[in-house]
């Protein structure tokens, strides 16, 4: 069958000779004669299995082939896209960023695969919103709620609720006003509702903040503002997303006063409905480590925690909520109340599987890009739609930086009377060089192209095309020059946050040694990791910068020993609601909620530890697995 099947295509190869299009137009006898030597009925006799007939029906045994050669040419992208970041790590080169070489990776592969015969491959390697929103999406956003420092994003609470709400409304409705306008003039021969219009300012106000937190993290910039602009962009994803699904339920309807309210009713009930999935969820993952043994079985445990958290996910998204804003808030409530019933082994095993999926999921997404932009054969470019968008984006987020930085900065200069000064030196909360840097902070990502998908009308391809051309160019030009605003802009560098350490005690190259763990914890029932760290110690000694943990720690009990009575507390808590964005709900989470969600042990601990809430994984190890 093998033997036919290659003479076909051998024979088919000679006839085209002279053909325009193998095997059509070469008469009736000539197809007669195609038609004795098909090996099987199942290759359509108009189709040829390299550069045959879109509309037909590809053979089992072809489509696996081809589906092969799709999934080894995006592995193989990942991987150089891998690679290329473990060697600009080594390099320390921070000009240049791997999501920016991942999409021109991608845009290569893609140009490659678009010039070469045959539509299979390249049908396979389109961008597909479905496996973008079901397979990639999901791993990056619980992983930023899981690793969310807790502390700095509750302390800046007002200004990341004021850049991602108020700010994403105010990005999309300048942008869509913009480009209403534009197709209005009918230049580009396009001409779309204010609702769509709308539409395609939701998508584009989903900002990708990937490649820039990546520098700030290489530069160890400012902690608020890498918070600000981080937690901007978790739940900036989020509202964009439940904007543009609102949006879509108003398209073909007249634009209206009340669809206005509709709208807003509709998003506040969609993302509050959502946040309490995610909640209840976290929450319901620490009750079942509570009152379970399940920690004795680590593999098993880790399996069902990640399991129950994709869960919410696609439970949010099955009752038409959005499944994003509850895996968001499932992390975050499962790393403040369910981390500490875990096992020591699933703390780490969650810890590098959450990291490990993001990272891969974040790579795969760019080389996504760069692929679409060659294999997607339907997308309309509008060189001037394309130029004017891409001038509208910043124009949109201007208006939404700089009014409402100067209106967080009165804010906190009403509540503080102008008396406090921040880490830069200035009284303001956010100074003109923060405000400059999350300007230059707003570029789009893969969740707008994703949504673009979702774009009805007969209008669809040329406004998809304008949001990947537009997304694309966003990364490479103000990712790729982030470093150098640093420095221009003199932002603050080379800080080290307090909160931010690892709590993974197996170091690869130089492992820390303490020596008065064990007589603070107690002998860990992981003892050959500390005769490793205790074989190792001379190694240990390398590295003399870090404190004795048992002083750290004692220098900490004793700061927060002072106890107070729960009145007084609810008093302090009542009367620093606007003193303090968070110090109201860490009093009534250390008294009302980790009694309830965290067992006797790892309360104990905690309360031990530090006198607030989840420290974003700085806790020293903890054995619960009794």
């Amino acid at each position: 069958m093998l033997s036919q099947f290659l003479l076909t295509i051998a024979f088919k190869s000679a006839l085209s000779v002279g053909k325009s299009v193998i095997g059509i137009g070469s008469g009736s006898g000539s197809s007669d004669d195609d038609d004795e030597l098909l090996p099987t009925p199942d290759i359509p006799d108009l189709s040829d299995p390299i550069t045959g007939d879109p509309s037909e029906d590809l053979n089992p045994i072809n489509e696996e082939m081809f589906s092969s050669w799709a999934l080894f040419i995006l592995l193989f992208l990942l991987i150089a896209a891998l690679w290329s970041s473990y060697y600009l790590a080594q390099r320390r080169i921070r000009a240049v960023h791997e999501t920016v070489l991942s999409i021109f990776y991608g845009m290569v592969v893609g140009l490659v695969i678009r010039l070469s015969p045959g539509h299979y491959i390249q049908d396979t390697v389109t961008f597909n919103s479905s496996y973008f929103f079901n397979v990639l999406l999901p791993p990056i956003i619980l992983n930023s709620g899981y690793e969310l420092n807790q502390v700095n994003f509750f302390n800046n609470l007002v200004s990341i609720l004021t850049f991602a709400i108020p700010g994403t409304f105010i990005s999309a409705v300048v942008l869509g006003a913009i480009l209403f306008i534009w197709t209005a003039i009918g230049l580009d021969g396009i001409n779309i509702s204010f609702v769509d219009a709308l539409s395609v300012g939701a998508t584009l106000s989903a900002t990708d903040p990937v490649t820039i937190l990546s520098i700030f993290n290489a530069y160890k910039v400012d902690p608020k503002l890498y918070t600000i602009i981080f937690g901007e962009s978790l739940l900036n994803d989020a509202i964009s997303i439940v904007m543009f699904e609102t949006c879509q339920k108003f398209h073909g309807k007249p634009a209206k006063l009340s669809s206005l309210f509709e709208g807003i009713w509709l998003f506040m009930t969609t993302f509050t409905i959502s946040l309490l999935i995610g909640c209840m969820i976290g929450l319901l993952i620490a009750l079942i480590l509570k009152h379970t043994h399940i920690r004795r079985y680590p593999q098993i445990e880790s399996c069902l925690i990640l399991l129950i958290c994709y869960e919410s996910y696609f439970f949010s998204n099955g009752c038409h909520m959005s499944g994003i804003v509850s895996l968001l808030f499932c992390g975050i409530t499962l790393k403040h109340y369910a981390y500490y019933n875990m096992s020591r082994r699933s703390q780490v095993t969650i810890k590098y599987i959450f990291q490990l999926l993001a990272r891969l999921s974040e790579n795969f997404i760019f080389v996504y890009l760069g692929l679409e932009l060659f294999t997607e054969v339907e997308l309309v470019y509008k060189p001037l739609l394309i130029i004017i968008t891409a001038i509208s984006i910043c124009v949109a987020r201007y208006c939404a930086v700089f009014p409402l930085s100067r209106l967080v900065n009165w804010f906190y200069k009403a509540k503080s009377n102008g008396s406090t000064t921040n880490a830069s030196g200035s009284t303001e909360e956010i100074p003109y060089n923060y405000q400059m840097m999350m300007f230059w902070a707003g570029l789009r990502g893969a969740v707008g192209v994703a949504l673009a998908m979702g774009i009805q009308g007969e209008f669809k391809f040329p406004l998809l095309a304008t949001v990947l051309v537009v997304v694309v160019l966003t990364v490479i030009i103000f990712g790729g020059t982030t470093a150098g605003m640093l420095e221009v802009l003199n932002i603050k560098t080379g800080c080290v946050d307090e909160h931010d350490e690892s709590d993974d005690e197996f170091d690869i190259e130089a492992p820390k040694f303490i020596n008065s763990s064990s007589s603070r914890f107690g002998s860990s029932p992981y003892s050959d990791f500390n005769a490793q760290n205790a074989a190792s110690s001379s190694r240990a000694e390398l590295v003399p910068d870090f404190p004795p943990l048992a002083e750290e720690m004692e220098n900490e009990f004793n700061a927060s020993s002072p106890r107070i009575s729960n009145v007084q507390n609810i008093k302090e808590s009542i009367g620093s609601l606007f003193k303090s964005d968070s110090q109201w709900f860490q009093t009534f989470d250390e008294q009302v909620l980790k009694p309830v969600f965290l067992d006797s042990n790892a309360q104990n601990s905690v309360n031990s530890k530090s006198p607030t809430p989840n420290q974003n994984g700085t806790f020293s190890p903890n054995d619960n697995s009794q």
